[in-house]
């Protein structure tokens, strides 16, 4: 462990390897190596359920907590890097912010991304969230808040945890639902994309909106 800190004072914790990391966050790194062996990288790790995290290498309840909490922190730090987009021009903007958020969950969640006439976001709300193929989302629940909030335009993003972005019959029903609640009250819904881990789907883009 001293060898460890002299690097970190030396060079930062950005010179660490994932392993290092782990060490120094957990101070034993027996447990880091065989946290690394069971569940492959750091991502992997913040994605194991807590109830086998605990039993890898002894971790224990209280350092498998520090670890969550840990890899929470990093996931908060991203996606408010992510919302420093505060105007939405094209769908990757949309990517760009939602992607921290959305990438690494095992669930599906949709999102509604509430702009005014300028593009310029208002809030960013979680409608629901459900299960690995799918969650239920209330179009009402979409238009109230809307209108609380005195937007005029709508982009709603959800993810795919099963890496392929191409929307289903339930993703294409529910996009014909949200437009025409929202054009009851003349709010417009500019987009829906789906997010995976590694791509992306825009039903404007697509010519489905």
């Amino acid at each position: 462990m001293q060898e460890l800190h002299h690097k970190i004072a030396m060079r930062g914790y950005e010179s660490l390897s994932e392993e290092e990391l782990l060490t120094a966050l957990l101070e034993d790194r027996t447990m880091a190596t065989a946290l690394l062996a069971e569940c492959d990288s750091l991502a992997g790790i913040a994605q194991t359920p807590a109830s086998r995290l605990r039993m890898v290498a002894g971790l224990g309840a209280k350092r498998c907590e520090l670890l969550l909490a840990s890899a929470e922190l990093g996931r908060r730090i991203s996606s408010n890097n992510g919302a420093v987009q505060q105007t939405i021009s094209s769908s990757d903007d949309v990517v760009a912010v939602m992607r921290p958020l959305l990438k690494e969950l095992k669930h599906e969640e949709c999102w509604a991304i509430y702009l005014t006439n300028s593009n310029r976001i208002i809030e960013r709300t979680r409608i629901s969230q459900g299960g690995v193929q799918a969650t239920v989302v209330d179009h009402r629940l979409i238009v109230k808040r809307a209108l609380e909030l005195l937007s005029t335009r709508i982009i709603i993003v959800h993810n795919h945890p099963s890496g392929s972005a191409t929307p289903s019959g339930a993703d294409l029903d529910i996009t014909a639902k949200i437009k025409e609640a929202t054009a009851l009250f003349d709010i417009q819904l500019l987009d829906h994309i789906i997010i995976s881990s590694t791509e992306s789907y825009s039903f404007k883009n697509n010519g489905k909106l």
